[in-house]
């Protein structure tokens, strides 16, 4: 099965991941993982980190002639920022003279980082607890992603909510899916290309100007903006995941990928937040039978039923909390003096929801291609389409 592990802190040398269980035999070049990159790099409310990072990526092994080869894959993206930082987060030493963070920022990791690992200095815990780390997870699972992709399975996102700007009208968005559909396309990607278009990622150009206007007056009042983004997948063949066991159900090995970005607090799959308090007829998606075939005229259960995916597009949404970096910062205490002080500042962004999305395409692609590979099976890329696509 594929795993992976990311190695490094936010003003380090560099990010390192290492990637096991991707068959042989799929086509691999930096630039695919690096387009990834980009994106996730992109949306207005993003902070000064940015113009520092050019975030590429440099494949150190596990691939030959383009080639995957079935063993672990390693990589590497160096930070920019680095060089500004030896001092500060140098390796060897005792940092003589480098002052130590004493004050924690409410809802960050801060404190509760420092209480469970015994840390004087807080920059212990914000370097790896950073939403740094999570260039890294974009680079390692795109590799997931574009095996997804060599089956025909496709993972796309755009954003709902930034803020109070909400689109509360999904016509649109099903208007867009039905249209991408008639015209042969995948249309989880299709919404992906639209949505990059916007600077915030949403679909709705009134909702985007809102959008838009709020992440102004957050910056302008030293504040910040959370949001909810949507991540969706179409070409799942129904029966990956299993109601057998509670760690097999791909619902909740999704929520588990999800929830694990930083600053992410909540994820549904379908409507299920909306379902909870609505009756059970207004809810579950009936069968029909069309030209001798089973379909639905809904997906409200968002293409999961028991933990197992049923032939629908899958819909996940998740919900970031406000960045707790406020330039206006809150009560806090220096954990040293023992004092009432306002909270530290650290270089941040105002708003990371469209990045966050980027993150979030990226991570479900990991256990949805360990859910593929659990039924189908194969050590090569080959072998894997020919038992999901046996005509092929």
């Amino acid at each position: 099965m594929i795993r992976y592990l990311t190695a490094g802190e936010s003003h380090g040398k560099a990010l390192v991941g290492i990637l096991e269980g991707i068959p042989a035999g799929a086509s691999l070049d930096a630039d695919y993982l690096n387009c990834q990159l980009r994106r996730r790099q992109q949306g207005y409310g993003r902070g000064g980190r940015m113009k520092i990072e050019t975030d590429t990526v440099e494949i150190l092994s596990g691939v030959r002639f383009g080639r995957t080869l079935g063993s672990p894959i390693a990589l590497m993206i160096r930070n920019n920022d680095w060089q500004n930082w030896m001092e500060r987060m140098s390796i060897d030493g005792d940092g003589p003279g480098v002052e130590k963070i004493t004050i924690p920022r409410p809802g960050h990791a801060d404190f509760a980082g420092s209480l469970k690992y015994g840390f004087e200095d807080l920059r212990n815990v914000i370097e790896r607890s950073s939403a740094r780390e999570t260039a890294m997870r974009v680079a390692v699972c795109t590799i997931a992603r574009k095996i997804l992709a060599d089956c025909g399975i496709f993972i796309g996102s755009h954003v709902l909510a930034i803020g109070k700007a909400e689109i509360k009208d999904r016509s649109q968005i099903d208007q867009l899916l039905a249209k991408s559909m008639k015209k042969g396309k995948t249309d989880s990607y299709s919404i992906s290309e639209v949505a990059d278009r916007s600077s915030v990622r949403i679909l709705n150009s009134t909702v985007e100007a809102k959008a838009i206007s709020f992440i102004k007056k957050a910056k302008k009042d030293g504040d910040t903006l959370g949001g909810v983004f949507e991540v969706i997948v179409s070409g799942l063949p129904a029966g990956l995941g299993s109601y057998v066991q509670w760690d097999r159900r791909l619902t909740a090995l999704l929520a588990q990928a999800l929830m694990s970005i930083q600053a992410i607090k909540g994820v549904e799959i379908g409507d299920g937040f909306g379902n909870a308090h609505a009756y059970g007829s207004e809810v579950h998606d009936e069968f029909f039978i069309k030209s001798g075939s089973i379909g639905r005229k809904t997906n409200r259960a968002g293409g999961m039923e028991g933990g197992m995916t049923n032939g629908e597009p899958l819909i996940i949404r998740a919900a970031m909390k406000p960045i707790s970096t406020l330039a206006h910062p809150l009560n806090s205490v220096d954990l040293a003096a023992g004092k009432p002080v306002h909270a530290r500042y650290e270089r941040s962004d105002v708003c990371a929801v469209p990045a966050a999305s980027i993150v979030g395409e990226a991570v479900a692609a990991i256990p949805i291609a360990n859910a593929l590979l659990e039924k189908y099976g194969g050590d090569s890329l080959k072998e894997l389409q020919g038992r999901l696509h046996p005509s092929m």
